[in-house]
């Protein structure tokens, strides 16, 4: 495999690993018997560890998460090569990113991503904070025959603690901190408890976390009275500013309270049973986003925001709630072992955004009221019930096998309102409209219904040709049905402009179905060419399910002079889209266990790439297809003992993410005889060979850690963490008016003190303060400086959307552990 740009860096970052000796598994954390302990994973379905395991895997543990003060999963990718999480607050989903795998802009993504996320053996989308986890499994690369769909890129584990039979003990926590940017303090504490209830036989385990940040954004221009109050007065006039506009401090803060309780049960030697229930309600403020740079010049707002400020004209907060009961079994048949596990988990959400730009931007003149400011509330509730068996082979010599069965039912409802407050008066009285009124201000709703059901089977099987040398081939066969109801109705419009009630809502649902069924394929085979070093190659392929959009049909004689909320026949479905992966890799152990060095090296294939877009007619997001794609590139990961004190550990990946097919019209759609220069279209479409947005070229991350023994049994630990990434694009191949955004590096420092019951440490995140951008939420059209202003939207002046995520400033706090009974 040949990889072009950046090369001579890649081969530096190796040299200067090799040399130094500076990398190792992260997983590998903990010094045993004066080397470095490798921690065991399941991964593979079979209990082994990260250096046996002939793929690549990344496992962190407890400890070094707590070293680097990691709280969730936009702080693992740092310390994951190949992973990117592009980290976008609380209130939004962070896309997360594996080795390149992205065709949406660099904003928020509706897709779900490439990777699934489990919490034990149940698959479940969330970003848990991390509390009492043993570790995370990051696996990249595809794992669509044991994981299924979602695994285009790989698949993240959170390994909760297991409840211990022997023995009673706790541990209570807390932490308080200081954001350079905030004017509140915040903090996090909770408590760790576990007890047997009967020896031997039955145990709970139970944990408490609940974190409060107090946010760093001011949404400083936020109207006071909607529909009555000026979203843009007269800026110079401080007076007219303060009669219209109110101020609200930090307010993208968070507050996260997870918990769980789990029941472990040992009716016989043979069967190990655990019934959990996992629980997290995430309630955020707003964004943290900021348009400081991002409006347009002939706006006044533009010359006053502020570098931490956000110029919405409502508060954003948003609350989601997770609910997992799972029942995982384990049974010893002798000749395989029976694993079950079943899940049954719940997701709601409710929250409110600022809408007025989409409105305004579908130039249907609700700019001209003056006191124009529309906002969106959304609801969403999502039921899923997983089920999946399996048998693991045990006691062969020569022949080993995986088989299995999996179901997957989901059903989700969602709703959404849009409110233009004032706006039904205006239009009576000034547009003289001759309707009637709309008291509800309820100017677009839609709801829809989805249920999907996915089958497998799955399976694989592994040979030993010899001592040195397997080979394991694996199988999973797929089945998936799609069925969703949907409507949509713009109730202000047809009560003001059209005569209907005033209370009116009028829904004419529209049923869509889609389904497929396929095959996905894995081939890997490994060798060991010492006791130390082994060697492998993968082959494998995932997949993630097509779909319906949700949005009904436009008729035959839909015509775009007037308000029209419908799909075009290429917008109403989309096509599940396939990966396939090569994977040449190794794994090493050297120095007495001293020095852990792996690398691989991969190509990846990438068929009808699902990418976010919107309808032609009423901007409503949806999936589409974008032909093909490629990723290929470098992944290192390593770890090292220096002397009695010292541990060194990094990372480093390049990737090179590129489409390999041209997508007309993957922006802004044309019509065949458009009055539109070929210019313009190439500008609106992408072409084969342009980058992929989302990710960086290149990754780094590097952490020492210094340890010394103080007086009466306690221990002095001094930890330092450099994480860096190269720029990002925020559009494919920088077209649509795409954005690259510079590269920055973070530094953490923390010092400890630990005895045997407790531990007190000092820390800093974010050393230096480094003021960056992690992606942008739509582009600079919005403020009038696209390439081609005559498709841009309506009064630029006014839009306030696009902005930049930001990451977060210095963080600076005192936390406290204290454990008992261990």
């Amino acid at each position: 495999m040949k990889i072009k740009k950046s090369l001579p860096f890649a081969k530096t970052a190796l040299s200067l690993a090799v040399v130094a000796t500076f990398s190792a598994d992260i997983a590998a954390q903990e010094v045993e018997q004066g080397g470095i302990e490798t921690i065991q994973v399941t991964a593979t379905r079979r209990t082994g560890t990260v250096q046996d395991a002939p793929l690549n895997i990344t496992a962190l543990n407890s400890d070094v998460m707590a070293e680097q003060n990691i709280g969730d999963l936009d702080d693992i990718a740092r310390w994951v090569p190949g992973l990117t999480v592009t980290d976008q607050g609380g209130r939004s989903d962070s896309p997360i990113i594996v080795r390149g795998l992205n065709t949406n802009s660099s904003g928020p993504s509706s897709d779900g991503g490439t990777v699934a996320t489990y919490v034990g053996e149940i698959p479940l989308f969330i970003n848990l904070r991390l509390t009492d986890i043993d570790r995370v499994e990051v696996l990249i690369g595809p794992q669509g025959t044991l994981y299924g769909a979602g695994t285009l890129g790989g698949a993240i584990r959170y390994i909760p603690k297991k409840a211990d039979m022997d023995f009673t003990s706790g541990k209570v926590f807390g932490d308080i901190f200081s954001l350079s940017q905030s004017d509140s303090l915040g903090g996090e504490g909770g408590f760790v408890f576990n007890t047997p209830i009967i020896e031997n036989k039955l145990a709970v385990r139970a944990s408490v976390n609940y974190f409060n940040n107090p946010g760093f954004i001011d949404y400083n221009y936020v109207v006071k009275n909607p529909g009555v109050s000026l979203p843009d007065p007269d800026w110079s006039d401080a007076s007219a500013v303060s009669d219209n506009l109110k101020q609200v401090k930090d307010a993208n803060g968070e507050e996260t309270l997870t918990a769980r309780v789990a029941l472990r049960w040992l009716p016989t030697d043979d069967i190990d049973a655990t019934l959990a229930y996992t629980y997290q309600n995430q309630q955020v403020e707003g964004r943290s986003i900021t348009q400081y740079g991002a409006l347009d010049s002939s706006n006044p707002l533009s010359q006053v925001i502020g570098k931490y400020e956000s110029a919405y004209r409502y508060e954003e907060p948003r609350e989601k709630t997770d609910e997992l009961l799972s029942l995982e079994i384990t049974a010893d048949l002798d000749f395989a072992e029976l694993v079950s596990a079943t899940g049954y988990s719940k997701y709601s959400a409710e929250g409110q955004r600022d809408q007025s730009d989409l409105l305004i931007r579908l130039a249907y003149s609700y700019e001209e009221f003056p006191a124009f400011a529309a906002f969106t509330r959304e609801v969403e509730d999502v039921e899923i019930i997983t089920q999946e068996i399996r048998l693991v082979s045990k006691n062969t010599d020569k022949l080993s096998w995986i088989v299995g069965a999996f179901y997957n039912n989901l059903d989700s409802f969602g709703d959404s309102s849009e409110f233009t407050p004032g706006f039904a008066e205006y239009a009576l009285d000034v547009w003289e409209a001759g309707g009637n009124p709309r008291p509800d201000m309820l100017e677009y709703y839609s709801v829809d219904y989805t249920e999907i059901t996915e089958k497998a089977i799955f399976g694989e099987l592994t040979y030993v040709i010899n001592d040195k040398w397997d080979v394991t081939l694996g199988l999973r066969q797929y089945q998936y049905d799609i069925e969703s109801s949907s409507a949509i109705d713009l109730p202000l419009y047809y009560t003001v402009f059209d005569g209907r009630e005033s209370d009116s809502l009028e829904l004419e649902f529209v049923d869509l179905a889609a389904d497929d069924s396929g095959s996905l394929f894995k081939f890997n085979t490994s060798y060991d060419f010492s006791s130390t070093v082994m060697g492998y190659l993968t082959v494998s392929e995932g997949f993630r399910i097509g779909g319906t959009n949700g949005v009904p049909a436009c008729p035959p004689d839909v015509d775009d002079s007037f308000q029209s909320v419908c799909a075009l026949p290429d917008e109403v479905a989309y096509a599940p889209d396939t990966t396939t992966n090569y994977e040449l890799g190794f794994k090493s152990t050297w120095l007495k266990n001293k020095l852990h060095f792996n690398a691989a090296v991969f190509k990846t294939e990438w068929e009808d790439a699902q990418i976010s877009g919107a309808t032609y007619f009423g901007q409503q997001p949806i999936l589409a297809n974008a032909g093909s794609a490629e990723t290929q590139g470098l992944e290192i990961s390593s770890r090292a003992l220096l002397g009695d004190h010292f541990t060194v550990y990094g990372t480093y990946s390049y990737t090179e993410a590129k489409l390999t097919s041209d997508a007309d019209g993957l922006f802004i759609r044309f019509e065949a005889d458009e009055d539109v220069t070929q210019e313009v279209r190439d500008y609106y479409s992408a072409k084969s060979g342009d980058r992929l947005p989302g990710s960086p070229e290149h990754q780094f991350s590097f952490g020492v850690k210094y340890s010394q023994d103080l007086m009466d049994d306690k221990v002095l630990e001094v930890v330092y963490g450099l994480t860096a990434q190269s720029d990002v694009i925020t559009k494919v191949g920088l077209r649509a008016d795409g954005e690259t955004l510079p590269g920055y590096a973070l530094s953490n420092l923390s010092a400890s003190i630990k005895a045997d019951q407790w531990a007190v440490t000092l820390y800093i995140d974010n050393l230096f303060d480094k003021y960056a951008f992690t992606s942008t939420r739509r582009d600079v059209s919005d403020i009038g400086m696209a390439a081609y202003p005559d498709f841009n939207a309506n009064r630029t002046d006014l839009l306030r959307n696009y902005g930049h995520y930001l990451t977060q400033p210095r963080k600076v706090g005192v936390k406290f552990t204290y454990t008992f009974g261990e």
